[in-house]
Protein backbone atom coordinates (compact mmCIF):
# COMPACT_ATOMS: atom_id res chain seq x y z
CA UNK A 1 0.00 0.00 0.00
CA UNK A 2 1.27 3.47 -0.87
CA UNK A 3 2.26 5.83 1.94
CA UNK A 4 2.02 9.60 1.55
CA UNK A 5 4.84 11.73 2.94
CA UNK A 6 4.88 15.45 3.71
CA UNK A 7 8.02 17.29 2.56
CA UNK A 8 8.46 20.79 3.93
CA UNK A 9 10.97 23.64 3.96
CA UNK A 10 11.54 23.32 0.22
CA UNK A 11 13.19 26.04 -1.81
CA UNK A 12 10.68 27.87 -4.03
CA UNK A 13 12.84 26.76 -6.97
CA UNK A 14 12.61 23.02 -6.24
CA UNK A 15 10.87 21.05 -9.00
CA UNK A 16 8.77 17.89 -8.88
CA UNK A 17 11.45 16.16 -10.98
CA UNK A 18 14.16 16.98 -8.41
CA UNK A 19 12.02 15.51 -5.63
CA UNK A 20 11.23 12.40 -7.68
CA UNK A 21 14.95 11.84 -8.33
CA UNK A 22 15.87 12.34 -4.67
CA UNK A 23 13.19 10.05 -3.27
CA UNK A 24 13.72 7.41 -5.98
CA UNK A 25 17.19 6.84 -4.54
CA UNK A 26 15.47 5.42 -1.43
CA UNK A 27 12.61 3.48 -3.02
CA UNK A 28 9.90 3.43 -5.70
CA UNK A 29 7.89 6.66 -5.96
CA UNK A 30 4.19 6.61 -6.93
CA UNK A 31 3.60 10.35 -7.25
CA UNK A 32 5.07 13.78 -6.48
CA UNK A 33 2.94 16.88 -5.86
CA UNK A 34 4.30 20.36 -5.16
CA UNK A 35 1.75 22.72 -3.64
CA UNK A 36 1.52 26.04 -5.47
CA UNK A 37 -0.30 29.30 -4.91
CA UNK A 38 -3.42 29.30 -7.09
CA UNK A 39 -3.05 32.96 -8.04
CA UNK A 40 0.68 33.23 -8.75
CA UNK A 41 1.54 29.60 -9.55
CA UNK A 42 4.60 29.92 -7.27
CA UNK A 43 5.56 27.05 -4.98
CA UNK A 44 4.46 27.34 -1.36
CA UNK A 45 7.57 25.51 -0.16
CA UNK A 46 6.05 22.12 0.58
CA UNK A 47 4.69 19.08 -1.18
CA UNK A 48 3.72 15.44 -0.94
CA UNK A 49 5.47 12.28 -2.09
CA UNK A 50 3.65 8.99 -2.36
CA UNK A 51 5.97 6.00 -1.87
CA UNK A 52 4.95 2.54 -3.11
CA UNK A 53 5.42 0.81 0.25
CA UNK A 54 5.51 1.52 3.97
CA UNK A 55 9.10 0.29 4.08
CA UNK A 56 10.18 2.74 1.39
CA UNK A 57 8.39 5.57 3.21
CA UNK A 58 10.11 4.73 6.52
CA UNK A 59 13.48 4.56 4.75
CA UNK A 60 12.84 7.94 3.09
CA UNK A 61 12.02 9.56 6.43
CA UNK A 62 15.13 8.10 8.08
CA UNK A 63 17.47 8.94 5.21
CA UNK A 64 16.11 12.29 3.95
CA UNK A 65 14.70 14.10 7.00
CA UNK A 66 17.05 16.97 7.96
CA UNK A 67 19.11 16.55 4.77
CA UNK A 68 19.88 19.56 2.61
CA UNK A 69 18.38 20.28 -0.81
CA UNK A 70 19.15 23.59 -2.52
CA UNK A 71 20.50 25.04 0.72
CA UNK A 72 17.44 24.14 2.84
CA UNK A 73 17.02 21.38 5.44
CA UNK A 74 14.10 19.17 4.46
CA UNK A 75 11.33 18.19 6.86
CA UNK A 76 10.08 14.74 5.88
CA UNK A 77 7.29 12.98 7.79
CA UNK A 78 4.18 10.89 7.26
CA UNK A 79 1.42 13.15 5.92
CA UNK A 80 -1.57 13.72 8.17
CA UNK A 81 -5.06 13.41 6.71
CA UNK A 82 -6.46 16.66 5.38
CA UNK A 83 -8.74 18.48 7.79
CA UNK A 84 -12.25 18.92 6.47
CA UNK A 85 -13.55 22.46 6.81
CA UNK A 86 -17.13 23.51 6.20
CA UNK A 87 -17.63 25.24 2.87
CA UNK A 88 -17.89 29.01 3.10
CA UNK A 89 -16.67 29.15 6.69
CA UNK A 90 -13.57 31.22 5.99
CA UNK A 91 -13.37 33.98 8.53
CA UNK A 92 -16.86 33.57 9.93
CA UNK A 93 -17.78 32.47 13.41
CA UNK A 94 -19.76 29.38 14.23
CA UNK A 95 -23.41 30.11 13.59
CA UNK A 96 -23.15 31.71 10.18
CA UNK A 97 -22.66 35.06 8.55
CA UNK A 98 -22.50 38.19 10.67
CA UNK A 99 -22.95 41.42 8.69
CA UNK A 100 -20.46 44.21 9.18
CA UNK A 101 -21.75 47.27 11.01
CA UNK A 102 -20.89 50.65 9.58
Amino acid sequence: MATKLYVGNLSYNTTEEQLRELFSEVGPVESVTLITDRHTGRSKGFGFIEMQSDEAAKAAIEKLNDTELEGRKLNVSVARPREERPAGARGYREGGYRPRRY
